[in-house]
């Protein structure tokens, strides 16, 4: 079987990583707001230091980004122009509810994205729209400690409840944390997690996804109550892990991390925590608290799709420092002697997207959407902004077939694709504006120099005839 007639071609873009207008529109200041650019970003996205507000000392990307909140339309025709039928974007909390625990949501910013999905709908674009993409109001995290509290899976419910009933019949696809597993591994970026000295890490990690897994829950719940059109899927920074060896120690530790992977989307999705969780967190001494019905509404509340960001597979050895380190996506990662890098030291691994995927559709039996795939990259624009970026074309087209294979021979039932950072934006690992991933060329530079004039890279018009031919034609001529 060929492609869906139906299959949904985008790209997908978050909001603090485009939008800018931090302080527009009624705004509130988010935790993703406050994550600067250079050698104290990863101390502060993994909750190690402490950054609640902007300094003199650094340069906060997300401020401005690339100011998609003043040229939205600019750049919506643009995708319009590539042939997309569905754009990944993502809700700014602190926009609707600008400290996060207010009764009444902030009506200038409903009508922005409310704009914003009608100018899709005018060229018949789907929005499929993200929740939360790691963003947290700061006054949550500051009074409530963010996702350590109860209290956050409310202020949630008051979030969802009043997108799903504002936005009826603009958006039908909906995720509810977007790769909600970085909690674990980026945990200030992630949930707004910040830890005091002395405190229990990984408890408060766990009881941190607990509330989320709740929240998500209960999202499903109100989604398909409000509409019963509405689709919910997860979302998984996904990636499959390769044992070190055949050595079985080896085979043992890559299936571990497998789990470490899976263990939010076994709750989503098959709505209970799975055993080899819950016998780890008694390993460790770790005391999940929860209150009456939350079982009861994971299980009756799963999602309708997995949807999973992919961008290299992963290695794992049961003795990882004797392995060779490689750079990877907030995950530490052994390097793959068989696999070629990127130049941030991702392995890239296109035929890894099809293991990734089979074993995503064995596992939940659900329909899947590839949500986040591309290559960051520093791109040499000419004098009229235009990038022959050939190694973004044999990038994308090489998993674009391995997709294609896992549906054609394989019998995966995928709804769609959106490339990541279909317009160059920020970084989310990094800060930086020059790896980019981007159809269109973004005129801006690390600390914000620039005219933000956007251009087509040669990949716009490759892309365009992707999706003309519902993935037929991947040629580079």
């Amino acid at each position: 079987m060929p492609l869906r007639k139906d299959f949904l071609w985008g790209g997908a873009t978050a909001a603090n990583q485009c939008e800018g207008g931090y302080n527009e529109g009624g705004r509130g200041l988010a935790n993703v707001d406050v994550v600067p650019i250079g050698e104290d970003r990863f101390p502060i996205i993994t909750g190690k230091m402490k950054m609640f507000d902007f300094d003199d000392e650094h340069f906060y990307p997300a401020k401005e980004a690339i100011d998609m909140y003043h040229r939205y339309k600019e750049d919506i025709a643009l995708f319009a122009e590539m042939g997309f039928n569905v754009y990944r974007l993502s809700i700014a909390w602190s926009r609707i509810f600008p400290k996060g625990d207010e009764a009444e949501p902030n009506e200038e910013g409903l009508k922005f994205y409310e704009e914003l999905f009608k100018e899709c709908q005018k060229y018949g674009i789907e929005p499929l729209v993200t929740i939360t993409h790691f963003d947290v109001p700061m006054h949550l995290i500051k009074e409530y400690g963010s996702w350590r509290s109860r209290e956050m899976i409310n202020f949630y419910e008051n979030l969802c409840r009043t997108l799903f009933t504002r936005y009826k019949g603009l958006v039908r696809y909906w995720l509810t944390f977007n790769e909600i597993n970085v909690l674990l591994h980026a945990p200030f970026m992630g949930a707004g997690l910040y830890f005091e000295e002395g405190e229990n890490e990984e408890q408060v990690k766990y009881q941190a996804a607990h509330h989320e897994l709740v929240a998500s829950a209960l999202a499903t719940k109100i989604a398909h109550e409000v509409d019963p059109e509405n689709q919910v899927g997860c979302m998984l920074a996904a990636g499959k892990n390769y044992p070190h060896s055949p050595k079985p120690e080896d085979v043992l530790a890559a299936q571990k991390a497998d789990h470490d992977n899976y263990f939010f989307i076994d709750v989503q999705s098959r709505g209970e925590y799975p055993a080899y969780k819950l016998k780890e967190l008694e390993r460790k001494g770790i005391a999940i608290q929860m209150e009456d019905g939350d079982l009861d509404l994971l299980k009756e509340h799963t999602v309708d799709f997995i949807s999973f960001s992919y961008y290299s597979s992963r290695v794992a050895a049961a003795e990882p420092e004797d392995a060779d380190e490689s750079a990877g996506n907030l995950f530490s990662a052994i390097k793959n002697p068989y696999l070629e890098e990127s130049e941030w030291g991702w392995q890239i691994d296109p035929l890894g997207l099809r293991t990734t995927m089979n074993d995503l559709y064995d596992r939940y039996q659900k329909p899947l959407f590839i949500v986040e795939n591309g290559l960051g990259t520093v791109d040499t624009p000419d004098e009229n902004g235009y990038v022959e970026d050939d190694y973004r074309i044999e990038y994308l087209a090489k998993h674009i077939q391995a997709m294609k294979d896992a549906v054609e021979l394989d019998g995966v039932d995928l709804m769609g694709y959106t490339t990541w950072g279909c317009i160059d934006l920020v970084s989310a690992s990094t800060g930086e504006m020059k790896k980019r991933y981007g159809f269109i060329y973004v005129d801006r530079d690390n600390y914000g120099n620039g005219t933000l004039n956007r251009s087509k890279k040669k990949s716009f018009y490759w892309y365009k005839k992707v999706i003309e031919t519902n993935g037929e034609d991947l040629s580079n001529d």
